[in-house]
């Protein structure tokens, strides 16, 4: 049987915890989460399947919260619940990545339908999972694990570390924006977080100077550029 995770973020906890205990006795996963900067941490470092996302949330209010998760994945459901029912609450939404909307106070038949009705309408590629160990020219990373190995060396990285290069490799020969890297890693993307960015990133450099195929080129005022040459 297929494991479906769900992503619930919803900061009323005796909602969330209602709605989570549904869901997983109609046989789904889910990970509850309160606001949206942790929600969005959780998103980078697992996988789901769909997002359930609370519109007023406390940090980072969910059309935000929707509209980094897009920048990470373009194709999975968000469902938007709110107490909000004007027609510009509900474009706001779809606006900002959402799939579908819907108006607190609902009943729990009208949930179990939505979330039936936006899984099946993605091609869930269940059979392919997320890459565990990923070859990076000489180096093999452990995604899971944090490691770094080579023929002659491990290298453990710092949970980061490993985070920053998941997203690198994820989007591998393309420019990744500075702000994508940061709301997935640090859930915002100030000042203070951009320099503790900066420092990972020269460290990363470091970890794989030995293969002459890997370069990570600051984009100025853009982001950045982890080159593979095959």
């Amino acid at each position: 049987m297929i494991n479906i995770k769900i992503l619930l973020v919803e900061d009323d906890v005796n909602l969330g915890l209602v709605i989570s205990d549904q869901l997983r006795t109609d046989g789904y996963s889910v990970a509850l989460c309160c606001d949206g900067v942790e929600a969005l941490q959780r998103f980078n470092q697992e996988e789901f399947h769909l997002c359930i996302l609370d519109v007023m949330l406390p940090k980072k209010d969910g059309f935000t919260l929707a509209k980094d998760i897009r920048q990470l994945n373009s194709e999975i459901p968000i469902l938007f619940l709110s107490a909000k029912s004007m027609t510009e609450d509900k474009v706001e939404g779809f606006n900002a990545g959402g799939d579908d909307y819907l108006t607190k106070p609902f009943s729990v038949e009208e949930l179990q339908l939505r979330v039936k009705a936006l899984l099946k309408r993605v091609n869930l590629k269940v059979d392919k999972p997320e890459e565990k160990i990923v070859h990076l020219g000489i180096y093999t990373f452990d995604v899971e694990n944090y490691t770094l190995k080579t023929n002659s060396d491990v290298k453990t990285l710092t949970k980061k570390e490993a985070q920053i290069l998941k997203i690198m490799y994820k989007f591998k020969n393309q420019v990744i924006p500075r702000e994508v890297i940061l709301n997935a890693v640090w859930g915002q993307d100030d000042y203070f977080v951009g320099r503790s960015l900066d420092v990972f990133i020269t460290k990363l450099r470091k970890y794989l100077k030995e293969e002459s195929k890997i370069h990570i080129t600051n984009i100025h005022g853009v982001g950045f550029k982890f080159e593979i040459k095959e």
